[in-house]
């Protein structure tokens, strides 16, 4: 706790945003990897099934496994509240333990009326102490305003998703510009505090060079390079900003689940750190 507290009157002093924060860790770690934590009980090994906290035991050999190779961890909070209170202490255990020199991400996809958003930005930056939250901004700015207050927060606004339903909504168009243009175009808008981000699809690789080009300063994070099949060296070269950083590429399953056995953790690892390479290869290639 008090590492915590001390890290963040530093962060104060030094008048550093959520951006800077990200841009700092990306280039002390040499890493734009994400490593997301989508636990499915169902999923984890037998022997750590029998644990009295299974979802919290596999989160710590995962993270302890995983965390020399990590810029950040994802933490969607679905898979821990569909496991009732139980989960909800899990998911409180995953965040107090997550290591500091990482951004610590609550993927909640939230999006209310202020007063509503208010008491979401306290449940996840307060009680869970995330570093960043996704959120969507379809219900305009009064909505994410709540989530924008602390510059030392970042929010990643859903824009661009890598499922196949994105195609429904996110490419409508008024004739002039599609959906997810008119998204960036606001999120730059209310970026006054150097803490907006875009969730921008690894799936969507020639769109993301779009996204980047409109959008060269905002931190982007990307999901879909593990079990839904993105282009990892294409996003990377299309998704990084003029520094080749400014960017985080979640891997979910594909990291968590390398392995169902127990050598599940050593397998996480390996991949973990074969993941990280690719990226920092793609990172070359641009350069």
């Amino acid at each position: 706790m008090m590492t915590r507290v001390f890290i963040n009157f530093l962060t104060e002093r030094n008048g550093v945003n959520f951006s800077e924060k990200l841009d700092n860790i990306i280039q002390k770690k040499k890493s734009l990897l994400c490593v997301g934590l989508d636990t499915v009980l169902e999923r984890i090994p037998h022997e750590i099934r029998r644990q009295d906290n299974p979802l919290f035991a596999f989160n710590k050999a995962i993270i302890d496994a995983t965390a020399d190779f990590t810029a950040a961890y994802k933490v969607n909070t679905a898979f821990y509240e569909a496991y009732g209170l139980q989960g909800w202490q899990a998911l409180k255990q995953t965040f107090d333990y997550l290591p500091q020199n990482t951004i610590n991400i609550a993927d909640a996809k939230r999006g209310d009326i202020g007063n509503t958003a208010k008491m979401y930005a306290r449940a996840l930056f307060d009680d869970l102490r995330a570093d960043a939250i996704t959120v969507n901004p379809l219900m305009g700015k009064d909505s994410v305003s709540p989530f924008l207050e602390n510059p030392e927060k970042g929010v990643f606004f859903l824009c661009l998703t890598s499922n196949p339903g994105s195609a429904d909504l996110q490419h409508f168009s008024d004739g002039k510009q599609e959906l997810y243009e008119r998204i960036v175009e606001l999120v730059k808008s209310w970026n006054t505090k150097g803490n907006c981000g875009l969730v921008v699809g690894a799936t969507h690789a020639d769109e993301l060079e779009h996204i980047r080009r409109a959008a060269p300063d905002l931190p982007f994070l990307i999901p879909g390079i593990g079990a839904q099949g993105g282009d990892l060296v294409n996003s990377v070269m299309n998704g990084t900003n003029a520094n080749s950083r400014g960017a985080l590429f979640n891997s979910s399953r594909a990291v968590i689940y390398a392995s169902s056995d127990a050598d599940f953790a050593d397998a996480a690892r390996r991949q973990a750190e074969a993941t990280r390479n690719k990226l920092n290869e793609a990172r070359t290639k641009k350069k």
